[in-house]
């Protein structure tokens, strides 16, 4: 990563107002997503003081406070600034402890900043997990486990401030095990001793690493702790029965999501099997009902055939769960469109008639062309 001083770009910022770009410290631990605000002089001295840097990739296309991007221009860009957020989250989540609550704080901050722009293309990045577990699983199941929880707290309608709460807790409630997960997630061999102990003391390890690093919140922290105890008491790490909304709501997350990741001895679910799984397991509860909604059956991302014969892109949920919106991308005869189509699939000639795999499509789509399909309206 190439980075200058923060110091030097001095006259590209303007406080107050949002920052054109990313601000780190020496270690590139992230200190100030884009959009955040200096609030004053004093703010950004200390800044300066700590070797404050700004990643010249990023500089390069930074848009002046004074001009706004188009909708057209973000979307554009969106995939880059989530693939810069997930590295941003491995570093924080492998901060030292006197950082640790600083660098989790603004990578949810700038990850949370993405959501908002772009809610479907986030429940995209869930379902359209990349072939042959590529990338680092601790962190991108951390990211997909978050962002379902914060997808199912606002389908029930929880506060902005329990949304982001949720969040925190499922991206960092394997923090002790993050390292563990990416080795496990290739890893054929029946699990060692060591590693059974490492999963059985996570939750617990993970909330006083928490702890040590200055979070207080005991929602927050008690989520972490108790997101694998069951209320019949068979549960880890304590056999408890009173497991509380939140942590119940990250368990949920967790095996919702990584279900639909491929290990080394299974292939990746579909959103559809997932949310059957999850219904069979938790059918009583509202908690299980709201993830599953919030995806939907056919999840933003989804490739689906429909009665027409064409062949399209599932780009937002409709009115009903079997009835998304989808963006044909061939014709009836599996020809490739050069202007896709929005169908809705609540009328019987475009009604979803199968699944797909992503290879079905008689076209490569680039994450950006998956984001320009969701995202656009």
């Amino acid at each position: 990563m190439r980075v200058c001083s923060l110091a030097s770009v001095k006259n590209r910022i303007v406080l107050g107002a949002p920052l054109p770009f990313s601000v780190r410290d020496a270690s590139h631990l992230l200190l100030l997503a884009r959009g955040q605000i200096i609030a004053d002089e004093a703010q950004l001295e200390e800044l300066f003081q700590r070797g404050a840097r700004v990643e010249i990739e990023e500089l390069a296309v930074a848009v002046q406070p004074a001009r706004r991007e188009t909708p057209e221009q973000l979307l554009a860009r969106l995939p880059a600034d989530w693939e810069r957020s997930s590295h941003d989250l491995r570093r924080a989540l492998s901060a030292p402890s006197e950082h640790l609550a600083a660098a989790v704080h603004s990578a949810s901050d700038a990850m949370l900043a993405l959501i908002e722009r772009a809610p479907d293309v986030a429940l995209a990045q869930v379902v359209r997990q990349p072939a042959g577990g590529a990338g680092h699983y601790g962190v991108t199941h951390s990211i997909h486990a978050a962002t379902a929880c914060r997808a199912a707290a606002g389908f029930l309608g929880w506060t902005a401030d329990e949304q982001r709460l949720a969040f925190q807790a499922a991206l960092t409630m394997n923090l002790a095990m993050v390292e563990l997960q990416a080795k496990l997630a290739h890893q054929v061999s029946p699990l060692t001793t060591k590693q059974r102990e490492a999963i059985q003391e996570h939750p617990t390890r993970s909330a006083e690493m928490l702890s040590q690093a200055g979070i207080d919140d005991a929602d927050w922290l008690e989520a972490v702790i108790k997101h694998h105890e069951l209320p019949d008491g068979s549960g880890y790490p304590g056999g408890l029965t009173d497991v509380g909304e939140l942590a119940e709501m990250l368990r949920y997350a967790d095996v919702y999501t990584a279900r639909l990741s491929s290990r080394a001895n299974r292939p990746a679910m579909s959103a559809q099997q997932a949310g059957r799984e999850l219904h069979q397991m938790a059918a009583e509860s509202s908690l299980a009902a709201a993830l599953i909604k919030a995806f939907g059956i056919f999840p933003p991302g989804s490739v689906v055939k429909l009665a027409s014969g064409e062949v399209g892109l599932v780009v937002r949920n409709g009115e009903k769960a079997y009835h998304p919106l989808v963006a044909a991308l061939t014709n009836a005869a599996g020809e490739p469109r050069l202007t896709p189509l929005l169908r809705d699939s609540a009328r019987d000639e475009h009604a979803v008639v199968a699944l797909l795999s992503t290879q079905s499509l008689p076209m490569r789509l680039s994450d950006e062309r998956v984001a320009a399909l969701i995202g656009g309206r």
